[in-house]
């Protein structure tokens, strides 16, 4: 974050300690409610929606899922809030070119909304109206990106009836063969990644993240970093360092709750601002029940034994304050530091300053530790649900 917006906020720590709790309020608001709209399109039948279902944690017969089949299910453009982060929304498109939308009328239904990014995606080579869509998307100076879908399905294909198969050479084969098409059609250097919907950590799905973190701005990077599956281990680090990040701000807010001279007051708030915290880190790491339970349906892991390898008493429960203080009661140097806020508070001239010291350490050191376990949590669930060993 802005070096300059760190000086503020110390500042006001110091003149106006009311004015930095807004300040800092209405950062952690903006960082964790940036609006993101991603339009999917593509053709009929292309695997839209399937996708739209599994990046938000979804199988397609979970209530609120984008509707699939063999025929055009999707007859609008339809919105799809994220389960926990509504503020992150996929839009998944008809398919181009159907009698109900043909090209030119999907053109002007692409252009009459607000979309940060576009995912076209076909389950063969791109067609006629694949490069249409990317050439109008490219006159808006949106950035878009060709997604080729079910990839599982053609290297099972591939498999039948032989007995060696070079899964890689078969990927490069489709990947070649979808660039060229695009090249044929005026794209220079067209980038293509290959997934499959149902196993987001297989293939091209970690590129293509790693592409949109490059491209994004920095509060829309964030916004997706949240909501993405734990696609892999990598995903659930750059998680945790985000989050960590965020953390010296909600220390920053509890000691702008100590400055206040009313006793216990400082305490309530920085139980306060834990609880909200840690219920933010459990739902980015997917470690809340709805989330647990969601990647036990999609990956046929029964959810118990997803919660057997959960060793914080933070994940798959109801964050609440209870809950904190008795996790907090068992971190003896965070119980020092909390105990310390409330005796400093009285002593003359320094009390507030050392009160206000003492909170922000307090809060840092237990949302620190708390951070590490959950991220710990993550991984252990990730490797469970894959059937990985600990070790790898």
């Amino acid at each position: 974050m802005d070096v300059m917006f760190d000086t503020e906020i110390k500042s006001l720590l110091q003149t106006d300690p009311a004015a930095a709790a807004e300040k800092i309020n209405t950062f952690i608001e903006r960082q964790n409610n940036t609006p993101l709209n991603i339009a999917i399109t593509g053709e009929t039948g292309s695997g839209k929606s399937t996708f739209i279902n599994y990046f938000q944690r979804m199988t397609n017969d979970d209530a609120g899922a984008a509707p699939t089949g063999v025929t055009e299910t999707t007859i609008d453009v339809k919105e799809y809030p994220h389960p926990e982060y509504p503020n992150v929304k996929l839009w998944d498109f008809p398919g181009i070119g159907t009698t109900k939308f043909p090209a030119d009328t999907y053109l002007e239904l692409l252009g009459s909304r607000k979309f940060d990014f576009f995912i076209i995606i076909s389950d063969t080579r791109f067609r006629e109206n694949d490069v249409k869509l990317a050439k109008a998307i490219q006159k808006m100076k949106k950035k878009f990106y060709f997604v080729r879908s079910k990839i599982d399905n053609d290297l099972q294909a591939e498999a039948r009836g032989k007995r060696n198969v070079n899964e890689q050479e078969i990927l490069q084969k489709i990947r070649n063969d979808c660039i060229q098409g695009l090249q044929d059609e005026g794209f220079e250097s067209p980038q293509v990644f290959l997934l499959s919907s149902f196993d987001l950590h297989l293939y091209d799905f970690p590129l293509l993240h790693e592409t949109l973190e490059r491209e994004l701005p920095e509060l829309m990077r964030h916004a997706l970093l949240m909501t993405i599956p734990n696609i892999n281990l990598e995903v659930i680090k750059k998680k945790k360092k985000a989050l960590q990040a965020q953390i010296k701000y909600y220390a920053a807010g509890s000691a702008a709750g100590a400055a206040v001279p009313v006793p216990g007051l400082s305490f309530a708030v920085d139980i306060g601002i834990i609880v909200t915290a840690v219920t933010h880190f459990v739902v980015s790491f997917s470690l809340d029940i709805p989330s647990l339970k969601k990647l036990a349906n999609t990956t046929g892991v029964p959810y118990d034994d997803l919660k057997k390898v959960i060793l914080s008493p933070l994940a798959a429960v109801k964050i609440t304050s209870e809950l904190i203080m008795k996790v907090l009661s068992q971190l003896a140097s965070v119980a020092t530091l909390m105990a310390g806020e409330e005796v400093s508070r009285w002593i003359p001239i320094i009390g507030i300053p050392a009160t206000m010291a003492f909170s922000f350490a307090g809060t840092y050191k237990a949302l620190s530790h708390i951070l590490n376990m959950l991220a710990e949590d993550a991984e252990r669930v990730f490797k469970r649900a894959l059937g990985l060993n600990s070790s790898e």
